[in-house]
């Protein structure tokens, strides 16, 4: 039986074909799992980098890095949900039904063709397991190519638009990047305001919570936590 698989636009594509179009110089056979503990986590780190790298590299050639870090944005929420990425790590659902899934999903054309090539490689490899890793790499990558600062910025609601552009403009002042980006996440624990993390490994600090002035508040009194009556 052949081994080539019918993209949605009908071109036979095999796994062999999409891995030398993705340039991945990964010794050609498909490297095994590490095993448990920090050496089996090093080697999960080396793949994933290594595999970023490689649609980094695809993505700079064809002068799409922009629009592939957008795409990867929609992968990540993709694979946020934990019965969608139990469902493409499972041995016992086949790669053919793995890979008829993300033919579906890339079928109105919200990802590129490349990613979608890109995905379809890691199942062919079976190291779907990955994405979620690669996705972080890929992204530091994408930020030094591009002299782009990652701010994430926590809030209890969304913020509206103006006030996340205000807050990149600020980032840009604070660090002198050419490009800033925004992770909104909402995390109810702040009271109220918000945080921004940016930085190496979001070393650096904004906090402009409730939360922050109320542990301040309790820290001068030299009592406890206050938490505020609803």
């Amino acid at each position: 039986m052949s081994n080539r698989v019918l993209n949605r636009s009908g071109i036979a594509m095999s796994p062999r074909l999409r891995l030398q179009s993705l340039s991945i110089k990964l010794g050609g056979k498909s490297r095994r799992r590490g095993g448990g503990g920090a050496s089996g986590a090093r080697m999960a780190d080396s793949a994933a980098t290594s595999y970023a790298a490689a649609l980094a590299e695809v993505a700079a050639a064809n002068g799409t890095l922009a629009e592939t870090s957008k795409d990867l944005d929609s992968v990540e929420k993709l694979f946020e949900d934990e019965a969608t990425f139990k469902y493409f790590t499972s041995p016992v659902v086949s790669l053919e039904d793995k890979r008829a899934l993300i033919d579906d999903i890339t079928s109105s054309g919200k990802l590129q063709k490349h990613v979608c090539n890109f995905i379809n490689v890691l199942i062919d490899r079976k190291r779907i397991d990955l994405i979620r890793e690669i996705i972080k790499e890929f992204e530091l990558v994408y930020n030094k190519l591009t002299n782009t600062e990652l701010a994430v910025v926590s809030s209890v609601v969304k913020l509206e638009e103006d006030q996340m552009a205000e807050i990149a403009k600020q980032v840009q002042k604070l660090t002198g990047a050419k490009n800033v980006k925004l992770k909104s996440v909402i995390d109810e624990s702040l009271v109220a305001g918000f945080t921004i993390r940016y930085g190496s490994s979001g070393s650096k600090l904004i906090d402009m919570s409730v939360k922050k002035q109320l542990a301040e508040i309790a820290s001068q009194l030299e009592i406890g936590d206050i938490s505020l009556a609803v």
